[in-house]
């Protein structure tokens, strides 16, 4: 009666806490000076691996705590898959032995069970022969299930909080991503939030581009292998399946996959969730860990919850680009417009200034425009703004601007452009420009051209666009279709046609 009445106190003990490492603590402890034990461990069951990894200690020899024991193995994989009790009353007799501390001579486990389902091994040895007998057997039977409530209580506890956790953050990551328009910003501030909330070693974007995924933003601690702005099919990898299924896909080990494409050096497990807003595929959102089987069931529904805030963020943030581009957009003709060209003249200028590149603007005009309106109206006059503006966009390149200056003047950015290109340039598009025919009109339409570079003619906005504009207005001085480059400080400007 006085041992029992001594485990009862010793399971309140257990009982009064819910935190688990706590509880595993006092488990030992009270296994340790109650039953006069030299060595005692707990090992929980992993669900994933079906391995028994040890928890926490008492007695065991260095370095032996690192040891993951598979159900069905040693003395305590045995009985965690028999679900029933263990005693070895000589270890040295015992093939299934597994040595944790040399002085052990006899060695009991009994299965932590809850609900009939085994959460782990309560690990009992002596440096005794035959150390347990019946009594303790059963005394050390019942404060196992007192422990495996209490060890259960705890798992509950720290899930519960952990969700807590997670619900706070998914909150403050969708007020956060609502408050952030800019999609580049929205995009880091996301993959930031989310690595450090969910603990992941790395966190990435990858959003849709037609047929391939671009890696817009990633934030992390492991070596990336492409670089951002960097493109893969949509229909490979472990993205592929997760865009084609709808659903998040895992996998725990990305060395047992053949077909892997692997961003970072280190990863061991992969992570892909959809990323989905009014039925729109616009991506995927990309969990890495070092650690194989490093991701836990019971996240993946705060990471669907936390993925569908960053959905529809994104497509707002999309929502808001589209509109700030259309403020930056010619309606008549659909190319940029004056407010558009004042915006990058200033950021080429100063990317050439850091690089040590030249670059160039060309500015144009229609010759005799009002006339033409005048004879056949200003619909077809319009039409030509169109197809002229058409032209000089099929004929450029992509990072070459276009800008519709106003009325019938345009203006031209030419990046990593020296003089001879940038005349070469101007001169391609008056000839095709000449010799188009445009529907409704007669007679040829001509444009005239002044170029202007940095930094031989300035190394402002206003010195470079005064130089152009010199240039082209000693084009229409000299009878129209023609280009001149702008006249460089007490030289005579030159033309080229």
């Amino acid at each position: 009666m006085q041992r029992i009445a001594i485990l009862y106190d010793a399971s309140q003990a257990v009982l009064s806490t819910f935190e688990l490492d706590e509880v595993l603590q006092r488990i030992l402890f009270i296994a340790r000076d109650y039953f006069h034990l030299q060595n005692v461990a707990i090992l929980l069951l992993d669900e994933t691996s079906q391995h028994l990894c040890v928890r926490s200690q008492i007695g065991w020899d260095e370095g032996r705590d690192q040891i993951r024991v598979p159900l069905g193995s040693g003395i305590t994989g045995t009985a965690a898959k028999q679900k029933g009790l263990l005693y070895c009353r000589d270890v040295s007799k015992d093939v299934r032995y597994m040595c944790s501390a040399k002085t052990t001579r006899s060695e009991l486990a009994i299965p932590l069970m809850v609900r009939d389902e085994v959460v782990g091994v309560l690990d009992c040895q002596s440096e005794n022969l035959n150390h347990f007998d019946q009594e303790t057997i059963d005394l050390l039977t019942l404060f196992s299930t007192q422990a495996s409530m209490a060890l259960q209580n705890a798992r509950l506890y720290q899930l519960e909080r952990r969700r807590a956790q997670q619900l706070e953050v998914i909150n403050a990551i969708a007020r956060q991503t609502t408050a952030v328009l800019d999609l580049k910003e929205l995009l880091l501030k996301v993959c930031s939030l989310i690595q450090q909330t969910f603990q992941v070693s790395h966190v990435s974007v990858l959003l849709r581009e037609e047929d391939d995924l671009v890696l817009r933003a990633h934030h992390g601690s492991l070596t990336p292998r492409i670089l951002e702005g960097g493109r893969v099919p949509a229909n490979t990898g472990l993205w592929g399946q997760a865009l084609a299924a709808g659903k998040t896909v895992i996998e725990d080990d990305v060395h047992s996959v053949p077909e892997y494409v692997g961003f970072y050096a280190e990863t061991g497990s992969r992570m892909c969730i959809p990323l989905v807003s009014f039925g729109q595929t616009l991506g995927a959102l990309v969990l890495d860990n070092a650690e194989s089987q490093a991701f836990r069931a019971g996240d993946v529904q705060s990471l669907e919850s936390v993925a569908d805030i960053c959905a529809t963020a994104i497509q707002n943030a999309h929502y808001v680009e589209r509109v700030r581009q259309l403020a930056y957009i010619d309606g008549l003709t659909g190319i940029f417009n004056r407010r558009f060209f004042e915006l990058r003249i200033s950021e080429e200028i100063e990317r050439s200034r850091r690089f040590d590149s030249g670059m160039a603007v060309i500015m144009l005009d229609i010759d005799h425009f009002k006339r033409l309106n005048d004879e056949f109206g200003h619909l077809l006059g319009d039409e030509v703004l169109r197809q002229v503006s058409s032209i000089f966009n099929q004929q450029l390149r992509k990072i070459d601007i276009v800008c519709r200056y106003g009325g019938e003047e345009f203006a031209i950015l030419l990046p990593q452009t020296n003089l001879e290109h940038s005349m070469s340039v101007a001169e391609k598009l008056r000839r095709l420009v000449e010799t188009w025919q445009f529907p409704g009109v007669p007679r040829p339409v001509t444009i005239s051209a002044g170029a202007a570079t940095y930094p031989e003619h300035g190394a402002t906005r206003d010195e470079l666009v005064k130089a152009a504009d010199a240039g082209l207005y000693a084009a229409k001085q000299a009878g129209r279709n023609r280009v001149f480059l702008a006249p460089v400080a007490g030289k005579s400007s030159a033309a080229t046609s």
